[in-house]
């Protein structure tokens, strides 16, 4: 059996940019510690809410050794350094040790892809030159690819594989894992409406968008669950469904940074090439937090 990162509820972290655009790392700092103060379980930085996609390399090493010093290992930092260039994800990897990580998210090559083989290939090299825990990133809606059962049994087999993010939306693919895998690999819920399913297969928690505005919330509903209050736990992901339902009304991470500046954070526009919400959508998000009293 291999060591477990966390069990509960990862923050898929947002980063915060000031009004020119530059990493705002004085509302990062606060954002962690609320996470924190709130039951969250683990960072993850850098990852597809971060928008890791449009920093730059200065700015995604520097956002991660930040998220680091200041989480000041109160609860686990994972950082997101996966890439479709195989050596630069080494690379990334490697500057996100040296700032004291507790594991790395690895998503699966995206455009140029890759076959079940280069799969296996790509993460046999990158699990050789890391001496820290590994999360791979299954997410076909973004990469265009999947990782498939039988080639999840392989790389559970790498010793720096630890677990995965399972943000497929396939059930049955999930069950198929956790079966064929066992203790070998520890399995994430990558998506917020399939936390209490994805646990009910033998799922650590979840890495969470929802838990940006409700960390509590996200906490809880895989913290019952851990504690076996399974019909608790199922009662709760069902409650906040229409929030994490509508935190997906635009592409992520649009609807969850406007979230956050609803409610009173700070944390500026999304990226290029990413565009704000339109009105309708706008509203409809402001519903759903205010239903749920995050907002007046």
């Amino acid at each position: 059996m291999k060591k477990t990162i966390f069990t509960g509820a990862g923050v898929a972290i947002i980063t915060p940019f000031t009004e020119d655009n530059k990493v705002n790392f004085d509302e990062l700092g606060r954002i962690i510690d609320n996470q924190i103060e709130n039951g969250t379980d683990a960072i993850i930085i850098c990852g597809t809410t971060g928008e890791g996609s449009t920093l730059t390399h200065e700015e995604h090493a520097a956002t991660i050794d930040f998220a680091v010093k200041h989480t000041a290992k109160r609860i686990p930092v994972i950082a997101g350094t996966g890439s479709n260039d195989t050596d630069y994800a080494v690379k990334l990897s490697n500057e996100a040790e040296k700032s004291g990580v507790d594991g790395l998210l690895m998503v699966t090559p995206y455009y140029n892809k890759t076959s079940q083989a280069g799969l296996i290939r790509q993460y046999e090299y990158i699990n050789d030159r890391v001496s820290t825990p590994i999360i791979l990133y299954n997410v076909p809606s973004r990469t265009g690819m999947t990782i498939k059962p039988e080639t999840y049994y392989e790389l559970s087999k790498f010793s720096n594989i630890v677990a995965t993010k399972e943000a497929s939306g396939d059930i049955s693919a999930v069950a198929q894992i956790a079966a064929l895998c066992g203790d070998n690999l520890d399995i994430y819920s990558g998506n917020d409406d399939q936390i209490t399913a994805i646990m009910s297969l033998g799922g650590k928690g979840v890495i969470s968008v929802l838990s940006n505005v409700a960390p509590k919330v996200a906490h809880d509903i895989a913290d019952l669950y851990l504690k076996g209050e399974c019909e608790a736990s199922r009662k709760l992901q069902l409650e906040y469904l229409d929030l994490c339902n509508d935190l997906f009304v635009d592409v992520n991470p649009i609807p969850v940074k406007e979230a956050m500046n609803m409610i009173g954070w700070n944390v500026g526009d999304v990226r290029m090439p990413l565009a704000p919400m339109n009105a309708a959508a706008r509203e409809k998000l402001r519903a759903s937090l205010a239903r749920h009293g995050l907002v007046k």
